[in-house]
């Protein structure tokens, strides 16, 4: 799936907002599997570090997250890349139950659609493959982007990554049935 999108570009310094860069989607591949946890480490390091702190940053985005566990977690699930002119720039995932696990986006390419790019092509899996409801736990970051997305809030809820203790959001999305 390939749809135009507008992008914001650095020229010399400059941001400018381009309609020529072109967002597309695909399926997750084996040798995605590094580039995705670089890019994972990257973002919770420089966007998710407004709200958790220097212990959880490094638990959660640690350098001991094995590459073939991480790509294993990748199998029997909706799985896509997202690109912006050939570059890798986001990827998320879902189990075939409605459990949206990972949806994360470069720290320069936040606010650009990816996100819901990303998202829409989850959404339109699960209402092709009858999913009733798409469950996440959303971090305190990522919290408004999913309900600007419909999502609501079951509960607020403390976990464990690794030793150490986060807050999240168990969040749903209702899918509506189509006729």
């Amino acid at each position: 799936m390939g749809s135009a999108n507008t992008a914001i570009r650095q020229v010399n310094g400059t941001r400018l907002s381009t309609h020529d860069a072109m967002l597309t989607i695909r399926s997750y591949k084996s040798d995605d599997a590094a580039e995705l946890l670089g890019l994972f480490r990257s973002t919770v390091r420089e966007i998710n570090s407004v709200d958790y702190d220097p212990v959880q940053i490094g638990a959660w985005a640690s350098e001991e997250i094995d590459i073939q566990e991480w790509h294993i977690r990748f199998a029997g699930r909706f799985a896509y890349v997202a690109l912006l002119d050939g570059r890798i720039v986001g990827f998320a995932d879902m189990t075939t139950d409605g459990y949206l696990d990972r949806l994360f986006v470069s720290a320069q390419h936040q606010r650009q659609g990816v996100a819901k790019t990303l998202l829409a092509k989850l959404k339109s899996d699960a209402s092709r493959s009858g999913i009733a409801e798409i469950s996440t736990e959303a971090s305190i970051t990522a919290k408004p982007f999913f309900e600007a997305s419909g999502f609501a809030i079951l509960r607020k809820q403390t976990v464990v990554c690794r030793g150490v203790k986060f807050t999240n959001y168990r969040m749903v999305l209702t899918m509506m049935e189509i006729e």
